[in-house]
């Protein structure tokens, strides 16, 4: 009878046992896709520019050059074409921006930032119903239903920059600086077919900068290396094409230029702007 009194004891114990000891409940905070938290690219500060006196500005070129985002190496301003937990696409992150209020978007009607768009309107030129008649399975009959097309990242085609080229003399450096951008979608026929392109709005590049700046972009070589789309545009890691400068009949190439003819005046402005600072200078 001691005997079993004993084993009732230990038995006891070790049930009890079982109930104090701490299951792995692994919830989905406690998961990390990685083997660290990636905090650089989300509390990285925008670089202030330099300042620029109008005294010190010698010459200054206006121009407005194309990003095809057909080509591989503006691949990173397209994908991913979901939302992942580090990475966005360009046009997603310029979405989220307007939607939170951080970004301001402006009509295509000029490129002179005069008439700024609400989120209303935003949201309505994004989004767009269509009534369709769909046949049911069930009876065979024609139904009418009514269709959401959203435009997404996978829409995206183009992305078109304003930007201002000028020779400071208190640096002796030739410099640029973004001062728009406007995203450019494909636009589609009934069938879905693209049948050209559409442009959405513009956004002024200096009020972007701080929402680029905390967002994470791909990088082929190494993916410790945490760059974001202020330090891809910052340091023109993009490849792209003139379409227009400053000119008294405020046209571009695509006015009066086609096919060989338009890419022969593209590199024309391409290297004005190279010899503009290399004449400066002898060697």
């Amino acid at each position: 009878m001691e005997i079993m009194g004993r084993f009732e004891k230990l038995l006891g114990v070790f049930v009890i046992g079982l109930f104090l000891i701490p299951f792995n409940d692994v919830s989905g905070q406690d998961v990390l896709d990685g083997i660290y938290v990636p905090e650089h690219a989300r509390t990285r500060k925008v670089i202030a520019y330099t300042p620029l006196r109008e005294a010190d500005v010698m010459w200054t070129k206006r121009v407005w050059r194309n990003i095809d985002l057909k080509e591989k190496i503006n691949h990173p301003l397209y994908y991913p074409l979901e939302e992942k937990s580090t990475y966005k696409s360009l046009f997603q992150v310029i979405q989220d921006g307007i939607t939170e209020g951080t970004i301001t978007a402006y009509d295509v009607i000029d490129d002179e930032f005069k008439s700024p768009m609400t989120i209303d309107q935003v949201n309505a030129k994004l989004a767009s119903t269509d009534t369709q008649y769909v046949e049911n399975f069930e009876t065979g009959e024609l139904e009418q239903t009514v269709i959401t097309n959203e435009t997404k990242s996978v829409h995206m085609r183009q992305y078109r920059l304003k930007e201002d080229w000028f020779f400071d003399r208190q640096k002796s450096v030739q410099d640029t600086r973004i001062i728009g951008m406007m995203p450019i979608k494909a636009k589609e026929d009934e069938s879905g077919n693209e049948v050209g392109l559409e442009s959405l709005f513009w956004i002024y590049y200096p009020q972007a900068r701080y929402v680029f700046a905390n967002q994470g972009v791909f990088n082929r070589q190494n993916d410790a290396e945490r760059r974001t789309y202020e330090d891809v545009f910052w340091k023109r890691m993009f490849n792209s094409y003139i379409i227009k400068e400053a000119n008294v009949y405020d046209r571009s190439f695509y006015d009066y230029t086609k096919g060989i003819a338009f890419q022969f005046e593209s590199e024309r402005v391409k290297n004005e702007l190279f010899l503009q600072e290399h004449d400066l200078w002898s060697f």
